[in-house]
């Protein structure tokens, strides 16, 4: 078991003095049996009323409700977290699901439809071209081998690159540029594995590092549901399985339902953002 401090702090500069909306935070991690929160902190400048819900994803959603102008909006997330999820690799596959291809039993279809179905305005023709070079039709594979080699395919044949601007590229884009984003592999991981009929989903999360001049990021990758294992996550940027080095906040069918912060503010437009996040080991 880790112990891991995570300190994550979004500030927004506006150019004026302006009135806040209600903004939606999805900076708690998801709690689960790899994961426990031991503490947490969240406090706001200017400050706000918070309420929490779990959402449909079954997130820990925070809304900050703000009745002071300002001319800056800081939030001030910290959580203490104890890791479990040490050995990632340890895990059974139902004997159906072991090889692929495999049907997901009929009891699961109706719950698991939304991360079987490519987003609207995917190119399919795209995405199974692009996965014909890791499985064809007169192929037998253990599943686990092949969801590897398309985390893995996507690390060598991608190249990586930070992006400030909001929003995620489509799968095409991103095959038709070669450069993406985490949040952007992430989603051609996920569009990727779903032209197979796997289902998939979108998560957004912490990256511990582990380095002395990076100590930690907000990060994305996707999960695949393998019967008699569960959702299993798989980074296409790191190119491996998530392990103790990934901490979940947010899961979603799609990329756009996550992000860490949104909302508005009603005054002269523009702002400027700046993030920090650090995570230490305990």
């Amino acid at each position: 078991m880790r112990r891991l401090s995570i300190r994550h702090v979004t500030r927004y500069s506006f150019h004026g003095t302006v009135r806040l909306d209600p903004h939606r935070l999805l900076i708690r991690p998801r709690e689960g049996p790899e994961l426990r929160i031991e503490s947490s902190r969240l406090v706001t400048t200017p400050a706000s009323t918070i309420r929490w819900f779990r959402d449909a994803y079954d997130n820990s959603v925070t809304i900050a409700s703000f009745d002071t102008p300002t001319n800056q909006l800081e939030i001030v997330s910290e959580v203490v977290v104890q890791h479990y999820d040490e050995a990632p690799l340890d895990f059974l596959v139902a004997d159906h699901a072991v090889y692929y291809p495999f049907s997901y039993e009929s009891r699961n279809t109706a719950v698991l439809a939304p991360y079987l179905a490519l987003q609207p305005g995917s190119d399919g023709a795209a995405l199974r071209s692009w996965a014909a070079s890791f499985w064809q039709p007169d192929m037998t594979i253990q599943t686990y081998t092949l969801l590897a080699r398309i985390c893995a395919g996507i690390r060598d044949t991608m190249k990586y690159q930070m992006r400030e601007e909001p929003g995620v590229q489509t799968a095409a884009e991103t095959l038709q540029r070669g450069v993406g984003s985490c949040r952007d592999f992430a989603n051609l991981y996920m569009e990727t594995v779903r032209a197979l009929g796997l289902a998939a989903r979108f998560v957004s999360g912490y990256l511990d590092a582990g380095l002395p001049d990076k100590p930690g990021a907000t990060h994305a990758w996707a999960e695949v549901y393998i019967p008699g294992a569960g959702w299993k996550g798989f980074d296409p940027t790191l190119g491996n399985m998530v392990g103790a080095d990934h901490i979940a906040v947010a899961v979603a069918c799609v990329p756009d339902n996550v992000p860490p912060v949104s909302g508005a503010f009603f005054g002269p437009p523009g702002a400027e953002l700046a993030v920090d996040v650090r995570v230490t080991t305990l």
